[in-house]
């Protein structure tokens, strides 16, 4: 073999391993790298929600009266004194009546002039009226009539009002609850076997705020008088206790 050609053989031999070495390159760390897309997984099943109202309807056991007396006087002084004597008076009458002291609490008092227009002049004070008003809880709903009436002897001017509630809704609002559940579950089988298929597993379940918080549950209905002749009648109607829920169900679709 000639010298030129072993110098080439040998040449070759020495740059083989930088030719089949893999290569390391470093890229800058603001470099975009082309990436082969990664599959997603699949999306959530089908699902049907219904949201419904249950109610449930109550005969009211309790209610508050509001009693006021209202009285005039030359002085405020005396419209005021005149006043708290008359209203002393149909306390005790409304305890006579069967009220403890602890439901009968004073929920406004004001004493205000009273205003006369003079030929010449401006607006004089021709006197003073005093007002005083307690809201009186009635325990025995039966007795209602009887306590107004009571009030009403002992000098009270004014009955402004009464509102009948329950002392309890917890059962009544656990069944509106499931009536609530069971009118969305019906609602959505049917939306389910309209669409060819039915309902699977439950995915959610919650309660939805409905309405204003009240302290006390008002009459929704009229029906029915309690009381005897002797006494002012009143009727307590009923009391609806409604619950709303929103259920969210897997949708089966049905097979072809």
């Amino acid at each position: 073999m000639s010298w030129l050609v072993r110098r080439f053989v040998a040449g070759l031999v020495g740059i083989a391993p930088a030719v089949v070495a893999p290569a390391l390159v470093t890229l800058p760390a603001d470099t975009a790298v082309a990436q082969t897309p990664v599959a997603t997984a699949p999306g959530a099943p089908p699902s049907i929600s219904a949201s419904a109202i249950g109610d449930t309807r109550i005969v009211p056991d309790r209610a508050t009266v509001s009693v006021a007396v209202e009285s005039q006087g030359e002085t405020a002084a005396k419209a005021g004194a005149d006043n708290a004597a008359r209203q002393a008076r149909v306390i005790d009458a409304v305890k006579a009546a069967g009220v403890a002291a602890a439901q009968i609490r004073t929920s406004g008092y004001n004493v205000f002039p009273e205003y006369a227009q003079s030929s010449g002049k401006g607006p004089r004070i021709s006197g003073y009226r005093a007002h005083n008003t307690v809201q009186v809880e009635v325990r025995d709903i039966d007795a209602v009539g009887k306590i107004i009436d009571a009030a009403l002897g002992a000098g009270a001017t004014n009955i402004g009002g009464v509102s009948l509630f329950a002392s309890t809704t917890d059962a009544a609002r656990k069944d509106a609850l499931q009536k609530a559940v069971a009118k969305a579950r019906a609602e959505a089988e049917a939306v389910a076997a309209a669409a060819g298929g039915s309902l699977g597993s439950l995915i959610e379940l919650a309660i939805e705020p409905f309405g204003a918080p009240q302290p006390l549950m008002r009459q929704q209905a009229m029906a029915g008088a309690l009381a005897a002749s002797a006494a002012t009648p009143i009727e307590t109607g009923e009391i609806v206790v409604q619950a709303m829920v929103r259920v969210r169900w897997q949708f089966m679709p049905g097979q072809r």
